[in-house]
């Protein structure tokens, strides 16, 4: 009888078999297509955090039809319950086998192999494919009525924008169809959800050609921003920040000094002004340290902070631009906090607090990840345990849990990213504690301690959002453009039955403007239906329709987009009833 330890182990539930299962079908989705289409040749196939994939080199472009070929075939070997079998051959051996297949990608992975260890292979019946494992002991395993192909797209070789451009053919598969009819269906929500098409339809943000990851801020889509950065500052200064700002551009020198040019050159824009290499701003911490130098700073002045809705640029591939979630240029909602050792657990603590607050206000949950250091990194090992043990230590003292994110710290330091959560379950990392033993160091930074003599200053990076314009794009699929009253850009839609009404929804739209609140009247000769609809669809939070018998009464009907009509009543008690849907 099987233990329920064993039982756990081959649970979808588990991440470790989730992984292998789903790699399993990259190995099924890739026989199909050779099958199929055996001038294919065949590149890599991971499993991946949703699903897998499979990048191919194809003389013909994979289109629906086609992945529907392939899906079909898929099924047929899933029913054919071939068995997978590992087996080793030695390097010269191992590149003859992909050569006489004719599979130049594969020859390529095996020549960068280190040399002297064996290679290892896959055989699932007249399938052979390169890899380390695990699999699946049986195509059989798979439900073959349970996977999709979700999409096609193309794909670098290696990530690498100089080689061959290729197909990636992405899939999804689970052990029940139910599961997956879920899944679709989560996805086609998504679709509806997708921040970039509702950002066009709402008149929010946009993307053009002529300026490729460069988000554009439609009139709306500035009063989204504005009202957001608003909310930013009252909170930070209510927790003790000063806010700076800092030139985008500046000498190569500092970025010599900072680490950047070494271990982040290739995602900075650089630039030459009067013969001498500048670089465009991919962090606002460098800038931050100069405020810090400007003046001479004793132990009773810290934790200084310093706030900054700093824009930065940082070059990223073509292919990884994805909307507002990844762009060219991005206001950080930023800080750096100079501070003493001694100081670090009570800040953490603070910061979290000031995270809880933002996130609490969008009803979005969150989780935490302790990232370590990275290969590419700068300082002692000694120096950055002391810094993972006090971030540890910090967020453990406020009774947040996190998980461990071996090898992930930023090059200078560890650090706590926050995990959001939205309606659909899908998590988006945003916030940051990051905590910096290194850059006040190389930068000679200096306060004078209780004991009169000089200290080196620690130092903590932090974004809460992360950056404006990512928070933007998760908070309009989060909400699916229906944003709450306090942030939307129209809180109000008038809508007058008649031409006669026209000169008193004028006098509302006033009246509500001089609240502070955010109105238009839809002067269109249009019948009331239409504009009620039409409002509906731009998801406004309230409507108000104005007929003959509101302006008798000097009253307002108002509408709200999911409660409907809410009945006439006085301008005054619709003011009050706004000004309390519209409280952060």
């Amino acid at each position: 009888m099987m233990s329920e330890e064993t039982k756990n182990a081959f649970s979808f539930e588990n991440p470790d078999y989730r992984h292998t299962y789903w790699h399993t079908c990259s190995h099924v989705l890739a026989q199909a297509v050779k099958r199929l289409y055996p001038e294919v040749k065949l590149a890599i196939g991971p499993a991946i955090e949703n699903g897998f994939y499979y990048d191919l080199d194809s003389p013909f472009a994979i289109t629906p039809e086609i992945m529907e070929k392939i899906e079909a075939e898929m099924r047929k070997i899933c029913k054919e319950k071939l068995k997978l079998e590992r087996f080793e051959l030695p390097r010269e051996e191992a590149l003859k086998f992909m050569a006489e297949r004719n599979e130049p990608y594969k020859v390529e992975l095996i020549q960068d192999l280190p040399e002297g260890e064996p290679i290892s292979f896959y055989r699932q019946g007249e399938f052979t494919d390169l890899c380390a494992g695990p699999h699946l002991d049986s195509t059989g395993r798979i439900k073959g009525n349970a996977i999709k192909l979700t999409a096609c797209n193309a794909a670098y070789w290696r990530g690498d924008s100089s080689k061959a451009t290729l197909q990636r053919i992405y899939g999804i598969a689970f052990p029940k169809k139910d599961e997956l009819d879920a899944y679709l269906e989560r996805l086609e929500e998504a679709k509806r959800r997708d921040h970039r098409k509702l950002g066009r339809e709402l008149g929010l943000f946009m993307f053009r050609d002529e300026a490729p990851g460069f988000p554009f801020y439609l009139p709306k889509g500035m009063i989204m921003r504005n009202t957001l950065i608003d909310y930013w500052r009252k909170v930070h200064r209510r927790y003790g920040y000063d806010e700076i700002s800092t030139p985008q551009i500046m000498r190569r020198t500092l970025w010599e000094t900072s680490g950047h040019w070494e271990h982040y050159k290739d995602n900075m824009y650089t630039t030459v002004i009067d013969e001498e290499d500048y670089a465009i701003k991919p962090m606002n911490c460098p800038g931050s340290i100069l405020v810090y130098e400007q003046d001479a700073h004793s132990y009773r002045d810290l934790p200084l902070r310093y706030a900054e809705l700093g824009l930065v640029h940082r070059h990223e591939l073509s292919g990884a631009l994805h909307g507002m979630f990844r762009v060219r240029c991005f206001t950080q909602d930023d800080a750096h906090i100079f501070l003493t050792e001694d100081q670090i657990q009570d800040e953490v603590a603070r910061i979290a607090r000031l995270y809880d607050e933002l996130y609490n206000t969008f009803g979005l949950s969150y989780k935490i990840a302790l990232s370590t250091m990275p290969e590419d990194h700068i300082g002692m090992v000694e120096t950055w345990d002391r810094a993972v043990s006090a971030l540890a230590d910090a967020i453990k003292s406020v009774g947040k849990d996190y998980a461990l994110n071996e090898g992930d710290g930023a090059f200078y330091g560890p650090k706590l990213d926050f995990y959001l959560e939205d309606c659909l379950g899908r998590v988006w990392q945003c916030g940051t504690i990051q905590l910096d033993y290194q850059l006040p160091g190389r930068f000679n930074l200096e306060y004078t301690g209780a004991d009169g003599e000089k200290h080196c200053p620690v130092m903590i990076h932090r974004a809460g959002f992360g950056s404006i314009e990512r928070f933007l794009g998760i908070l309009t699929e989060h909400f699916a453009g229906a944003f709450p009253v306090w942030i939307s850009p129209v809180q109000v839609k008038i809508l007058p039955v008649t031409d006669r009404a026209q000169e008193y929804a004028e006098t509302i739209r006033a009246r509500l403007e001089a609240l502070d609140f955010r109105a238009e009247v839809d002067e269109r000769n249009e019948k009331i239906g239409r504009k009620i609809r039409d409002a509906q669809m731009e998801k406004v939070p309230y409507m108000v329709i104005v007929g003959d018998r509101d302006i008798e009464n000097s009253t307002v009907s108002p509408r709200h987009r999911t409660d409907g009509d809410l009945g006439a009543m006085s301008f005054d008690q619709f003011a009050a009833l706004l000004r309390d849907a519209a409280k952060i």
